[in-house]
C-alpha cells in the first residue's frame, strides 16, 4: 500500500509541474504576442521567457499556432479548468435569471471581465489572421464560437419574451456579438481612456436599447 501511495505522489508531483510548466510557456507566449507579434514571436523567445527549452515548449504545448491557441482559451477563461465557458459558474448563473435586463447587465459583465483579459492578445490574432493561415483559422473558430455564446444569451432572451418588436432572433445575434467584440473594449478602454466601470455601463446601456422591447 506504501508503494501505491508513494507512487501516487510522484504522479500528482509530476501533473503538478507539468501544469506549471505550460503555465509558464503560456505566459511567456502572450506577453510575446502582444508586445511583438505573433509573426515575429519565435519559439526559442518563448522558451526562453518560460525558463525552459525549445523541446520542453512543444512537448508541454505544441507549436506557436497551438500555444496562441491555448493562451486564448485561457484567457477567455480567465484559468486552465478544462471547463467550457457556457459552463462556468457566472454564465450559468445569468442564464437563470428571470428578468431579460438583469440577464443582458449579468453577461455584460461577464463580457467586460472576458475582454480585460483578452482584448490585447485578441488584437495580436486578428493582425495575424490577415498573413497567416493558421491564425485564420483560430480566428475564425473564435469568431464563431463567440457568435454562439451571443446566440445563447439572445435566445434566453427571447424565451423570455424580452426581444425588441420586430427584431428577428438572428439580428438579435447579430448586433449581441458585434457588441461583445474584444477589439471594441481595446479601442474604449485601451485607446480612448474609459475607464472600465464606464465601459460596463455603457455596454448594459447599449444592450438594452438595442436588444430589448421597451
Amino acid at each position: 500500500m506504501a508503494e501505491v501511495v508513494k507512487r501516487g505522489y510522484r504522479s500528482d508531483v509530476r501533473t503538478a509541474q507539468a501544469r506549471e510548466t505550460r503555465r509558464r510557456i503560456i505566459r511567456s507566449a502572450s506577453e510575446l504576442f502582444v508586445a511583438a507579434g505573433y509573426g515575429a514571436t519565435s519559439v526559442d523567445a518563448i522558451a526562453e521567457g518560460a525558463g525552459v527549452s525549445r523541446k520542453t515548449v512543444f512537448n508541454a504545448v505544441g507549436g506557436k499556432a497551438e500555444i496562441l491557441a491555448m493562451a486564448l482559451d485561457w484567457a477567455v477563461a480567465g484559468d486552465d479548468e478544462p471547463i467550457p465557458l457556457m459552463d462556468r459558474p457566472d454564465v450559468a448563473a445569468l442564464l437563470r435569471l428571470d428578468d431579460p435586463g438583469q440577464l443582458l447587465d449579468a453577461w455584460a459583465a461577464v463580457i467586460v471581465d472576458i475582454d480585460s483579459r483578452v482584448a490585447d492578445l485578441y488584437a495580436a490574432l486578428e493582425a495575424a489572421a490577415g498573413v497567416d493561415s493558421t491564425a485564420h483559422a483560430l480566428f475564425t473558430r473564435l469568431q464563431s464560437q463567440r457568435r454562439e455564446g451571443a446566440q445563447v444569451v439572445v435566445d434566453a432572451v427571447v424565451a423570455r419574451k424580452g426581444v425588441r418588436h420586430r427584431l428577428l432572433r438572428a439580428e438579435a445575434a447579430d448586433l449581441a456579438c458585434l457588441f461583445s467584440e474584444p477589439l471594441m473594449y481595446r479601442r474604449l478602454v485601451g485607446d480612448q481612456g474609459w475607464s472600465v466601470k464606464r465601459f460596463e455601463r455603457w455596454l448594459r446601456t447599449t444592450l438594452r436599447e438595442q436588444l430589448l422591447r421597451t
